[in-house]
């Protein structure tokens, strides 16, 4: 990987595209740290000192945002606008038809579809944004700290509504930045932004956990996390690039004098073909009742049972459904975006079929089948990789936004074979010397 980011540099084109990229990364870094109008920055440090240790349920939001959602910055929303409409696109495109109908049109269907998503990411920041102010005018963002309340000074509509604007803005922003890296830099501009959220969390993540340490001044546990980090990192490459290749053979066609088709090819049908979609999933949909609680203050039986049971990573019933959600995510999401009868009727009309399986009907039963069996070690690691910051919890006192664990490893690892797969085919394009020398 070094080799390849060393002579990408080498290379004018590619050096200019990865200096682009870091550009970019230092511009959006520096919007995470600018407060917003109407915000008293240092009310809000204040907390989010005390906050450290447990960041409650808006941790993985603030994870996403490269930790400006809690200091309320200009893009402390981040790219989890964009996220979520995306999410809601893709499986809105299996239940209208007229969606349907653009995603198969190609690149201009694809073009319309993804100004869909900048208008509903926008309505999203909107929402979000009015959500985010309304919880830090009432003091509920950081729970616990005496000056939670005094966050917002000025509660009038005209601050608020500059507020919420400010915040979409970023989001829009933040949104243009990732479209810049992804035209004019390397890899996909959301998904590198996301990694440099998710990797700004990680130096003082792994600092609170020596700090909390009392073996060898915490350098034990520091140093067993870093371990455990990279037997997670090795685990999720392995099963992250793991695939099952079906074959497929084209037969011949005879078209005037000239011959077609009789290739050989095969469908790769990842382990993990979901992604880091079913974690994210189970997790928006466990935080629902603890905002519920949150926002209600209340004290009834039910209220505390939640509290107590689903607010808490570490108790049983949170692990047991957290993991049960995940399975059931994993496998609602493959069903939704892989079809396996129109895999099977491109096949058949293009002169395509699986050595063994007749055309049609069969082909699309047979990929149904090989996919529910390979989606199950896929979902059931998907849940192991999640349950290590509650392991973590346990055994060295961690937050629940444990570095090396759940959705954190899972696309830092992804974007990062990403990127470097792009370079080395972009390096292959440029240094491509021919069959003659």
């Amino acid at each position: 990987m070094l080799t390849a980011f060393a002579r990408a540099f080498k290379t004018p084109d590619l050096r200019k595209k990865l200096l682009f990229t870091l550009g970019i990364i230092v511009v959006y870094r520096i919007g995470t740290n600018i407060p917003i109008p109407g915000v008293d920055y240092r009310n809000v440090q204040i907390c989010m000192d005390a906050a450290q240790a447990n960041q409650g349920i808006f941790g993985l939001v603030n994870m996403f945002s490269g930790g400006a959602l809690l200091q309320i910055t200009v893009f402390a929303l981040g790219i989890m606008p964009y996220i979520t409409a995306s999410i809601i696109l893709q499986l809105l495109t299996v239940v209208i038809p007229r969606l349907e109908a653009l995603k198969k049109e190609g690149q201009a269907g694809t073009a319309k579809i993804t100004q869909y998503t900048r208008y509903l990411t926008v309505a999203l920041a909107v929402l979000q944004g009015t959500g985010l102010v309304a919880t830090a005018r009432s003091g509920a963002l950081f729970q616990g700290c005496p000056v939670a309340s005094e966050i917002v000074p000025d509660q009038s509509m005209f601050v608020t509504i500059t507020m919420v604007i400010t915040m979409t803005a970023g989001t829009a922003a933040v949104m243009w930045l990732g479209e810049l890296i992804t035209d004019r830099g390397v890899g996909n501009g959301m998904s590198m932004l996301m990694f440099i959220s998710i990797s700004a969390t990680f130096p003082s993540a792994l600092w609170a956990i020596k700090e909390q340490g009392s073996l060898a001044d915490g350098w034990i546990e520091f140093g067993t996390v870093l371990l455990v980090g990279l037997v997670m990192v090795g685990l999720v490459v392995f099963v992250e690039q793991a695939q099952r290749r079906i074959p497929v053979q084209y037969a011949k066609r005879m078209i005037g004098r000239r011959s077609y088709g009789g290739t050989s090819t095969y469908i790769p049908l990842k382990v993990n073909q979901a992604g880091v979609i079913p974690v994210i999933f189970a997790s928006s949909l466990l935080y629902i009742p603890a905002l519920i609680v949150q926002f209600s203050s209340s004290t009834a039986g039910w209220a505390t049972w939640i509290t107590k049971n689903l607010a808490d990573p570490g108790a049983t019933p949170h692990i047991i459904l957290y993991f049960f959600l995940i399975v059931f995510f994993a496998f609602f999401y493959v069903a939704i975006t892989f079809n396996p009868e129109e895999v099977a009727d491109n096949m058949k009309k293009y002169g395509g079929f699986i050595p063994g399986i007749r055309a049609g009907r069969p082909t699309a039963e047979y990929l149904s089948y090989v996919l529910n069996r390979i989606t199950w070690p896929g979902s059931l690691y998907l849940g192991l990789i999640a349950l290590v910051p509650t392991m973590a919890l346990a055994g060295f006192g961690a937050n629940q936004n444990f570095p090396f664990g759940g959705t954190s490893i899972l696309i830092i690892v992804g974007v990062g074979l990403e990127t470097v797969r792009q370079i080395e085919s972009q390096l292959q394009q440029r240094n491509y010397e021919g069959f003659l020398r």
